[in-house]
């Protein structure tokens, strides 16, 4: 079982005078002790160029990007760790995919209806810039996928781009049933797990997903990191997006020879101390239990959401069962904007939660809600913080 008052021991956050109850990890986790001291440690034993320079401290950084590049094929069950491309977040490996892989005008892309802005922007630069046609797939009425319609519309789709788990409610798709079904239509899928990969065991092989993308920041990892997967042959025949430093074996003023992948798709000098430690926040994610998280978040879940079913003019986003939502509760009342709530949350009980529209944009104007009061939820929360938080919302609702 997870003992979160043993894993908060380590994080220095929440070892200090003034400790958040902090309830926005579905934006950004916090990081353990171990994940900066490693990049401390880049920093203050060996700051050089990983892949380029030949003295002993670049041989020290090049040992460590490439260990952290095997923890994370390992940690995915990618088949060589030559299939790891690093890169800043979620969101350039998206942008990396739509403008390496050869799409041509009228080729049909399939999104969901609550993609992050980040899953939408690029492929409506696309459709602009050359003429995709994108298509998306409606939720049934309580924010879960639709698998009936996504098998109609995805006949005659070149390529499925869709989200595992939505940072929006919480929802996780089935990533498995869809891959099948995609690739029976002959499209390939690319999976967001920006939101999955630090709450379940994600495993590409057995998913068979094509490409996939995540960020390091929300899975106890440095910002500014992320990592692009895509089975070997597919990224082999992907042209390179950004080019330069470290991505050619040599030029001359009249031609170039692009290095083989990982190296062709990572320009230019890369975030060695956060690579690195990315690779640490790996090593500290496999000593938990995956299934000790759910059962930790869900027990979270279901306490939050049955004191909010208690106040009728909140609405929660969603399915109702928390079961079906992961370790996040979004939730608004009508005609009211909850960054107030935010802000009162913050004040009030020194709560950290998130309010807005969540980067889905479209899915909130759709709807015509103005923006919710997203809590989400990870190993080092505890019942006493979501009991502090249910009391300073009950204080706030009766002046509001």
């Amino acid at each position: 079982m997870i003992d979160p008052k043993k894993i908060r021991k380590d994080f220095k956050i929440l070892d200090s005078e003034k400790v958040p109850i902090y309830f926005d990890s579905a934006c950004m986790s916090l990081k353990p002790n171990s994940v900066v001291e490693a990049m401390n440690q880049y920093y203050y034993e060996f700051p050089a160029c990983a892949n380029r320079s030949p003295h002993k401290l670049g041989q020290k950084a090049t040992k460590k990007v490439e260990e952290a590049r095997k923890n994370v094929a390992k940690f995915i069950n990618a088949n060589s760790e030559k299939e790891i491309i690093f890169t800043r977040n979620t969101t350039e490996g998206i942008n990396l995919l739509a403008n390496s892989f050869p799409f041509e005008k009228g080729d049909i892309v399939l999104i969901t209806d609550k993609e992050h802005n980040s899953n939408l922007v690029p492929w409506l630069r696309l459709k602009e810039k050359i003429g995709i046609v994108l298509k998306i797939i409606p939720s049934n009425d309580d924010n879960t996928f639709n698998l009936n319609k996504f098998a109609e519309l995805v006949k005659g789709t070149k390529f499925v781009s869709i989200v595992h788990t939505s940072n929006l409610d919480g929802v996780t798709n089935p990533a498995e049933e869809i891959i099948k079904i995609a690739h029976q239509a002959g499209a390939l899928v690319m999976l967001d797990v920006a939101q999955s990969i630090a709450h379940r065991k994600i495993d590409v092989r057995k998913l068979d997903v094509d490409f996939l993308v995540f960020s390091g920041h929300k899975m106890l990892g440095p910002t500014g990191t992320g990592v692009f997967y895509g089975k070997q042959k597919l990224l082999e025949d992907l042209s390179p997006f950004i080019v330069g430093g470290d991505t050619v074996e040599y030029t001359t003023y009249e031609d170039y020879k692009m290095l083989p992948v990982p190296e062709k798709f990572e320009a230019g000098l890369q975030d060695y101390a956060g690579i690195i430690g990315l690779g640490e926040a790996i090593k500290y994610l496999d000593k938990l239990d995956f299934g000790d998280i759910a059962k930790h978040e869900l027990e979270l879940n279901s306490y939050l959401t049955r004191e909010l079913e208690k106040f009728p003019q909140i609405k929660i986003i969603g399915p109702l069962d928390p079961k079906l939502r992961s370790g996040i509760i979004d939730f608004y009342i009508s005609n009211t904007d909850m960054h107030k709530f935010a802000i009162m949350l913050d004040e009030m009980g020194n709560i950290a939660v998130r309010s807005g529209q969540h980067c889905v944009h479209s899915w909130f104007h759709a709807k015509k809600i103005y923006n919710s009061l997203r809590i989400s939820l990870y190993v080092y929360n505890t019942m006493d913080e979501a009991e502090v938080f249910i009391k300073s919302l009950t204080k706030i609702l009766k002046i509001i």
